[in-house]
């Protein structure tokens, strides 16, 4: 078994789009009009090993868009792994990722966390 997917609420899905697919380099999988205004739009970084990737659920009520940009309490709750820490972190500062720290190297590897635009906090991380 394995994560297929996994959930990151957006305020709208092109937004989440320019973000995952413009900033980050992730591969736009799917964007399937579901009618409604609904949209099953999913994400993959390119060449992940695991497969996993993100379902963009456009917020679609008051509650739905509280938990835009919350929804692990604050803590870091999405971890973006790379081969080449450098590269991809020149290349993320250069589109205009928002990173919360300079990188540092920790006993397990090269790290740095950074903040989508709806608030998520995340670590790019390259292993040991």
């Amino acid at each position: 078994m394995g994560v297929a997917l996994v959930t990151i609420v957006v305020p709208d899905y092109d937004a989440g789009i320019a973000f995952f697919v413009g900033a980050l380099g992730f591969d736009l999988v799917t964007d399937e009009d579901q009618g409604s205004g609904k949209r099953w739009v999913t994400v993959r970084p390119p060449d992940d090993p695991n497969g996993t990737a993100l379902l963009l659920a456009r917020a679609a009520d008051a509650t739905q868009r509280a938990s835009i940009g919350n929804q692990t309490g604050g803590r870091v709750g999405f971890f973006l792994e790379t081969p080449d820490f450098e590269a991809s972190y020149d290349r993320m500062f250069r589109a205009g990722v928002q990173f919360e720290e300079a990188p540092r190297s920790e006993p397990y590897g090269q790290v740095a966390v950074f903040r989508d635009p709806f608030g998520n906090r995340w670590d790019l991380l390259q292993r040991r």
